[in-house]
């Protein structure tokens, strides 16, 4: 649906203006065509940026990380699992056996195994807000993506700053959060498949287009014919509206028949099914994400996997990992090979990790003390693990790294003072994030 958003007010015969100018048929996945606009007008009276960005998969569940990233081999059984620990690329670090091929870019990642001051929530909040769902809703906290679109714009008038490739998933949590407080002209572009094909110029016929600017032009006729003053202009409007979704650069993006099919197998394709009540594992998207950040985009957030096992960790594991490994070792050497190691960055991480003992039912259930997250790309110091944990991978060790540094990382690498200050749609100040949180060092010192 095309929305030409405005002021609510209503014709006489109780038709509201803004449901008046809602055309059928043409979206801009959730961003609002008028939004795009704005964002047009907005970038044309800003200097020019170097194009930053940064690819977000978030792993929806929280998977194990003494069986994947941090594997405890001597500990007894009922802590160390099943798993054994495999060489990589780097001297001196192992990961677990089933990500051989994370294993051979090992000199291309950053782990840190010491995560801490997460709570045992299942939802995205903390990782996209920095905040507990309960909190971030209540002050209205915006998604990451939403501050970097607000306080950067977009790179390219066509390209959304802030593109989630997440699905909609079963348990509501899980689902990215809003723009809150800064005001839904920054929320995500939502692309999904439907969105996609209708932006296709093979599926929306020019002669589709045409008929509905003539539609658009004989409501807009009627429209001067009775009050033509509160929507002075809006033939311009609707004029570049249309340019806007005649625009091929982002359907491009996405479609993926135009991608090197031996890129596109180097990735594997996955599957748009869902994991459980979480997200499913659609190596598609890794891939387009890519796509997306070269054409312009700033963020680009994937939600990936199932990983809450309580039950069955391992025999999950062995199914699932293969695919997990080739999709982000694929997505890291692809930055790399195009040349976008300094400018994309790559983080991969979930809301906690999983209990250091094995439960009756040969699972691990949640465990919020400490937890890992995935680094690649951004100008990041990389071929290097961070932090320890004690010998159950129950808790940090050595330096204890807070999540909300991982966010102030992201900030840092996109050139954005993570202590700085954003008004929201009312002109009040706040903190992009809280003063404590910090850049980590070791990845950009």
């Amino acid at each position: 649906m095309l929305r030409i958003n405005g002021p609510a007010w209503n014709y006489c015969d109780g038709v509201s203006r803004r449901g008046f100018l809602q055309v059928g048929g043409l979206t801009f996945g959730g961003l609002a065509l008028s939004d795009l606009l704005r964002l047009e007008a907005r970038a044309e009276n800003r200097p020019a940026k170097s194009h930053k960005s940064v690819i977000l998969v978030y792993l929806s569940g929280g998977m194990a990380h003494q069986d994947t990233f941090d594997l405890k081999p001597e500990s007894p059984a009922e802590v160390r699992g099943e798993f054994k620990p495999i060489a990589t690329s780097v001297p001196g670090i192992s990961f677990g056996e089933h990500l051989p091929r994370l294993a051979q870019v090992a000199d291309k990642l950053a782990v840190v195994r010491s995560l801490v001051g997460q709570k045992d929530e299942h939802s995205s909040f903390q990782q996209m807000t920095g905040k507990l769902m309960a909190a971030s809703q209540s002050e209205g906290t915006p998604h990451f993506g939403s501050v970097v679109s607000k306080i950067q714009g977009p790179v390219d008038p066509v390209v959304p700053p802030f593109v989630d490739l997440s699905p909609v998933m079963q348990h509501r949590p899980y689902n990215s959060p809003g723009p809150g407080r800064v005001g839904a002209s920054y929320r995500a572009a939502r692309l999904s498949g439907d969105d996609v094909e209708l932006m296709r110029p093979t599926h929306v016929a020019a002669d589709r287009i045409e008929s509905r600017r003539d539609l658009l032009t004989a409501f807009d006729g009627w429209r001067q014919s009775i009050e033509s003053q509160p929507v002075a202009g809006m033939d311009d409007m609707v004029g570049r509206a249309f340019e806007v979704i005649s625009a091929s650069k982002v359907a491009t993006a996405l479609d993926l028949d135009k991608e090197d099919p031996r890129i596109r197998d180097r990735y594997g394709k996955g599957s748009p099914k869902h994991l459980g009540d979480g997200a499913p594992m659609w190596n598609d998207q890794l891939l387009q994400a890519r796509r997306l950040v070269e054409a312009g985009a700033r963020v680009v957030t994937v939600a990936y996997g199932f990983w809450d096992t309580h039950g069955a960790n391992f025999s999950h594991l062995k199914q699932h990992l293969p695919l997990f490994d080739q999709g982000i070792s694929a997505l890291v050497d692809d930055i790399y090979m195009r040349g976008l190691q300094d400018d994309v960055s790559v983080v991969v991480w979930g809301e906690f990790g999983r209990t250091p003992k094995i439960n009756k039912d040969g699972g691990r259930d949640h465990w919020a003390p400490v937890n890992f997250a995935l680094f690649s790309g951004g100008g990041m110091n990389v071929g290097q693990t961070i932090g320890t944990t004690d010998k159950s991978a129950g808790y940090a060790a050595g330096n204890p790294i807070h999540y909300l540094d991982v966010l102030a990382t992201i900030y840092h690498n996109l050139g954005i003072d993570p202590g700085s200050m954003i008004e929201d749609r009312t002109g009040r100040p706040s903190f992009v994030l809280p003063p404590t949180a910090q850049p980590i060092r070791q990845l950009i010192g």
